[in-house]
């Protein structure tokens, strides 16, 4: 049973008192939304800790090391640059046809995606495989829309208490599955020495694994995942009205999205529609886009730099790790990431509000980014020892608190939505705007980190431009309330 929630429109113009006690968590549903959660950071840290070898194995940089960062970047980038393409069209069209066949789409891409790339000998079918898997992925946005859809205001907090449960064990399944069994005929000889297929693809062992459970995912949100989306139209209409113009051309009021029939004006019900693009970029969904865009900008550039820099050899300014120490590093990251989420969000939110959680989470940045020098130095100095490794676990701490600012920005999404039928939209337009910033900002910040370790160049070049990205993400943090609540309530009469 989906949880009661009053109509997104009823409130912004009549906004009734918030009641005291809080709604219910609907298990029945909400455990298909931790699990459907899993799929996307399973296959990306999945490939995160053998890509930089891979990058190396197929030849594409020609033996020259300080390039492996540019191209892991855009590699990274091409997966970001055909989300930000599509996210909008398939967070719209969840809207109109309802969350769950989109999230069948998205699901279906991402395993053959998987597969795909485990079968890649070239770079440009790797890019090839990242692409399919960009261009339909709309889990994330889709997700998002059906956590808001099946919670209201008072449940929503608790919710995000679940959540890390299902990234925490993708986050460290994902770099022990990709660490552990790339290359199995070679580290496995007694188990798989005797497979001309792994020999032959030495990284499609990780990614069948990773795309097998995206098939499970998929099954499971089939048979048991309800439609959560408040209006629904079938999909034959949508196309003969040209994706989507016919459903646009109908009339509507601008003023407060409420659609009135005249057989039903006697009995007061209305009904709320989706809303044209124009009418969902108002200046609360405008700030928290731009605050979602440089966060995501921040966390990217500091995720793509993270495996190169552990991979990178110490004397050109990395810790020369190999890739079951990176994969092993990135799923203690993903554990503590979790388990701090689990224990603390709900209090600290209660606590400080939305918009303190997420300004000190963005202003971490800073200390995490003058720690990949520190780093350095001490394995130069020292090598590889307690200090390093003290250094290492610092950073990594803190990039929880980066992570922390996700929830706040869906909690901060759910209060600017114009209206409940409009969800996946509003939702399209910020996973859109973060997309373009994550296409940029994973090449941006690798090339850079590739660009600053040859020979005659500023070795600290890459910081100088990590740090400059962190400011901008606390600049745009400053726009948003200290709480979601305080937009909502600007509509109160």
């Amino acid at each position: 049973m989906i949880a009661p929630q009053d109509d997104e429109e009823t409130p912004f113009l009549h906004r009734a008192e918030q009641p005291t006690t809080k709604t219910p968590l609907p298990w029945n549903q909400f455990w298909i939304v931790l699990l459907l959660d899993m799929p996307d950071p399973v296959s990306s840290y999945t490939l995160a800790p053998f890509i930089p070898q891979l990058i190396k194995d197929i030849g594409v940089t020609n033996g020259d090391e300080s390039q492996v960062g540019h191209y892991v970047g855009i590699l990274q980038s091409s997966y970001y640059a055909a989300h930000a393409l599509t996210v909008f069209n398939l967070s719209q069209l969840s809207d109109h046809i309802g969350r769950k066949p989109v999230m069948l789409i998205a699901l279906s891409a991402l395993s053959v995606s998987m597969f795909s790339f485990g079968l890649s000998k070239t770079f440009l079918g790797l890019v090839v495989s990242r692409v399919i898997c960009g261009t339909f992925d709309a889990s994330n946005s889709v997700m998002k829309s059906v956590l808001i859809d099946i919670t209201d205001a008072t449940n929503m907090p608790k919710a995000f208490n679940y959540m890390p449960i299902p990234w925490m064990i993708a986050s460290t399944l994902g770099p022990l599955i990709g660490g552990s069994l790339s290359r199995p005929a070679d580290r496995f000889p007694d188990i798989f020495g005797r497979s001309e297929l792994l020999k032959t693809y030495p990284y499609l062992l990780p990614c069948s694994i990773s795309a097998s459970f995206i098939l499970i995912a998929w099954l499971v949100t089939y048979f048991c995942l309800k439609e959560s989306a408040s209006t629904r139209t079938p999909l034959w209409e949508l196309i003969k009205g040209r994706f989507l113009r016919q459903s646009y051309s109908k009339p509507h009021q601008t003023s407060n999205s409420i659609i009135v029939d005249p057989g039903e004006a006697d009995s007061g019900e209305v009904q709320a529609k989706p809303l044209p693009l124009r009418d969902l970029l108002t200046p609360k969904v405008l700030s928290i886009t731009a605050s979602y865009a440089t966060t995501g900008l921040l966390q990217m550039a500091l995720t793509a730099v993270l495996p190169v820099f552990y991979a990178t050899s110490i004397e050109l300014g990395g810790l020369s790790l190999d890739p079951p120490r990176i994969g092993a590093l990135l799923a203690a990251q993903g554990a503590v990431h979790g388990i701090f989420q689990l224990l603390f969000f709900d209090r600290l939110y209660d606590r400080f509000g939305a918009g303190a959680i997420h300004f000190t989470g963005v202003s971490s940045g800073i200390p995490i980014v003058i720690l990949f020098p520190v780093i350095n130095a001490l394995a130069r100095a020292y090598g590889i020892g307690m200090a390093v490794w003290l250094c290492v676990s610092v950073q990594l701490m803190l990039t929880t608190s980066l992570v922390m600012c996700y929830p706040c920005i869906t909690l901060f999404v759910r209060a600017a939505a114009p209206n409940r039928a409009s969800i996946g939209a509003t939702n399209g337009i910020t996973q859109m705007v973060v997309g373009v910033a994550r296409m940029l900002s994973p090449a941006s910040a690798a090339s850079v980190f590739s660009y600053s370790l040859q020979e005659g160049h500023d070795a600290w070049l890459i910081y100088y431009f990590l740090i400059a990205i962190a400011f901008l993400a606390v600049g745009t943090a400053l726009l948003l309330p200290r709480d979601p609540s305080v937009w909502e309530d600007r509509y109160r009469e």
